[in-house]
């Protein structure tokens, strides 16, 4: 395998971490050790960047002793005993420190990178109410931009406007602001973002009342999407004075709104929360929001009033693992929570998607080609809800199994006992007699009596199926309901012009394969229909994917011929949401499905259905999807039927979230994962 492939840092990934030292109140000397030994053991982690807590060095709550010159002086030789013990040390070190410039005191975030103060950011918005009490004896630092201030010998830049820029590491870039800065209503770390910096950090003492953790996760991960950017909060913990307050110790890191990593809370021993956040990712969401752009062009481009300071990181591209949970199911909900939210959306979404079209089409019916799998089950479920919320009779929507040369019993059985259930209109239409005599028609061995099973044969059954939907729908005023799934739309496995690319509705071209089957649990689960159905529907889910098409003793596997669609739904997303290279896209599956322990698998996913998958694999079904994907199938996402959208992980429509040319190439993607993949 490519060493490199391994490594965090050649797949934009930097190591962060929170920090949570055991305070000692107002002895900078005894603090500095504590700060230093967690340097050392973030060194030994392979962290690229530790947060403290604000005022680490002092400690927060002392009062007036913020106040003395002989903790003042204490804290200068804090400062510079952190700064020694960095210079072999890998992390960038952002410390807390009250620092006195021109007769003002200024509660700073120090930046301390390989034996050098990088720079001191003075905290902008002093809290001077209910218990706090900052503005007796601080000065904002609102304001302060393009000056320097004295530490020890060395004169370092001083302000506001400070980034913090890694000359080694592309993307390495860090805003750092101090505690009450995120609760106001301009957080100084917007103007950061919007200068540059992908990392924002926040030193925090922030003492804890009942429902302060839930407002800080709330808080950071608001920022961190809003920023477009990793964001890492660091609360003080044991070890402050509890005179008056008391101290959790919260440490979170988040990533556009999303919570990567938390800390223990009233822990008595230091702690370090260290995770891995996905620097490129953040840069390729703020390439498609376009806002962002915006966003900067009305604040004045602070890019333009931002000083980058410059450090050499001598990252060493070392494979030191991955310490970030990825999602083996990127688009359906990991917790009980969200599983029963997102799914409820995503139902209800289809169902007033189709609601809508059968209200404005002012048609009669909704045709469907009901074949006893999981995408026309689907379709119909949904229908079935649509037509209740009308409050109009199930059996204005046609059901229509047409068995051909393939179709199992048990398939066969399944249409039928589910549009039973139903209760809908439903019919029978044998396709093989018209199937063989087209076949004959166009001169294929099929119609002379050869058993030739080849792709015509496949789509002259599909084709007349969609033919026979469109005609009836035609004929008794009624919609055809498309079936075909995101997964096959982005896998180009669908027939051109037929159902599962062409409809009058395309209901499902918006959920994925793996999002359908749990969408089916989901509705088993929360009883949206009967006893009845509920039992067809865990017989459907139960089966084998197939398009049985080929007769013959075993069972056509559709994954057998494409790819497992766990896999192929997390490459999609990965290139339709976030544009990430093939490289990246392999390393991340890898560590997603490397063990069985390796990331978690959603609620409810089935005991018997759970897999790994090696390096090899992923490399193999990639290439195929990348093909697939950029070269072969383009055409048919662009003459796709309306449909909506329903997962924020992307979708393909040509009039939303994916517009390309139909006849690119895969070469580039090929080529890099060749270069930089496993």
């Amino acid at each position: 395998m490519n060493a490199s492939f391994r490594s965090i840092h050649h797949h934009g990934m930097i190591r962060v971490a929170a920090a949570t030292p055991v305070g000692t109140v107002g002895d900078p000397a005894r603090n500095a050790e504590r700060a230093v030994a967690i340097a050392r053991q973030a060194d030994a982690a392979a962290v690229d960047l530790v947060v403290y807590p604000e005022l680490s060095l002092s400690s927060y709550a002392i009062d007036d002793l913020h106040l003395q010159s002989a903790l003042h002086r204490a804290t200068l030789a804090a400062i510079e005993t952190v700064r020694e013990a960095s210079t072999a040390l890998r992390p960038v070190l952002l410390v807390g420190a009250a620092i006195l410039h021109n007769g003002r005191l200024y509660n700073c975030a120090v930046a301390i990178a390989r034996g050098r103060v990088l720079g001191v950011v003075p905290k902008s918005f002093l809290p001077n109410y209910r218990e706090y009490y900052e503005k007796r004896w601080f000065a904002s630092g609102a304001g302060i931009t393009g000056l320097t201030i004295r530490l020890g010998e060395e004169e370092v830049p001083f302000g506001t406007d400070l980034l913090f820029v890694a000359e080694d590491l592309p993307r390495f870039v860090v805003h750092a602001e101090i505690c009450e800065d995120y609760w106001a209503p301009t957080p100084p770390s917007t103007a950061g973002a919007l200068a540059g910096a992908l990392v924002c950090a926040n030193l925090s003492a922030s003492n804890v009342v009942v429902g302060k953790s839930r407002e800080r996760l709330m808080l950071s991960a608001a920022q961190s999407a809003r920023a477009a950017c990793a964001y890492v909060y660091s609360a003080s913990g044991p070890g402050e004075s509890t005179t008056d307050l008391a101290w959790d110790g919260q440490g979170t890191v988040h990533e556009l709104g999303e919570l990567i990593a938390q800390s223990g809370r009233f822990d008595h021993e230091p702690e370090l929360l260290v995770a891995d956040v996905d620097l490129e990712r953040l840069e390729q969401e703020r390439l498609r929001n376009g806002t962002f752009n915006d966003a900067a062009v009305a604040a004045g481009r602070p890019e333009t009033r931002f000083r980058r300071i410059g450090f050499r990181h001598r990252p060493d591209f070392a494979d030191v693992g991955l310490l970030r949970e990825i999602r083996r199911f990127p688009f359906v909900p990991n917790t009980p929570e969200k599983l029963d939210e997102d799914c409820y959306e995503a139902f209800n979404i289809q169902v007033e998607g189709i609601a809508k079209r059968l209200v404005a089409a002012n048609a009669q019916r909704l045709v469907i080609g009901v074949s006893g799998g999981l995408d026309s089950t689907h379709a119909l479920i949904v229908a079935a809800k649509a037509l209740d919320r009308l409050g109009r009779p199930r059996t204005d929507i046609l059901g229509i199994t047409m068995p051909g040369f393939a179709t199992s019993a048990g398939t066969k059985d399944n249409a039928w006992r589910l549009m039973r259930a139903l209760g809908i209109a439903a019919e029978e239409i044998d396709i093989r007699p018209a199937a063989t005599a087209m076949l004959k028609d166009i001169g294929h061995p099929y119609g002379r009596g050869e058993p030739v099973y080849d792709v015509t044969f496949e789509n002259v059954q599909a084709g007349l199926r969609t033919d026979f939907l469109f005609r009836i729908a035609n004929q008794r005023g009624g919609l055809v309901v498309g079936t075909g799934d995101l997964s096959e739309l982005a896998l180009g496995w669908c027939t051109y012009g037929v159902g599962d690319q062409m409809s009058h509705y395309a209901l499902n071209a918006g959920v994925p394969k793996t999002l359908i089957q749990f969408l089916i649990r989901w509705a088993i689960a929360t009883n949206q229909y009967d006893a009845e159905t509920d039992a067809v529907l865990g017989a459907i889910l139960a089966q084998e994917i197939s398009p049985e098409l080929v007769p013959g003793e075993e069972l056509q596997s559709t994954e057998a011929k494409i790819g497992p669609y766990a896999l192929n739904d997390f490459f999609a997303h990965y290139v339709i949401r976030h544009g990430l290279a093939p490289s990246k896209i392999a390393f991340l599956a890898w560590h997603a499905w490397k063990d069985a322990a390796a990331g978690r698998w959603p609620i409810g996913y089935p005991e018997d259905a759970r897999t790994t998958y090696d390096i090899d694999t992923i490399r193999l079904w990639l290439e195929r999807f990348l093909v697939r994907f950029f070269q072969t199938s383009q055409f048919k996402r662009s003459a796709l039927p309306n449909g909506p959208k329903v997962s924020a992980g992307g979708a393909l429509s040509p009039r939303g979230d994916w517009r390309a040319p139909s006849d690119g190439t895969a070469d580039a993607w090929l080529q890099e994962l060749a270069a930089n993949g496993p």
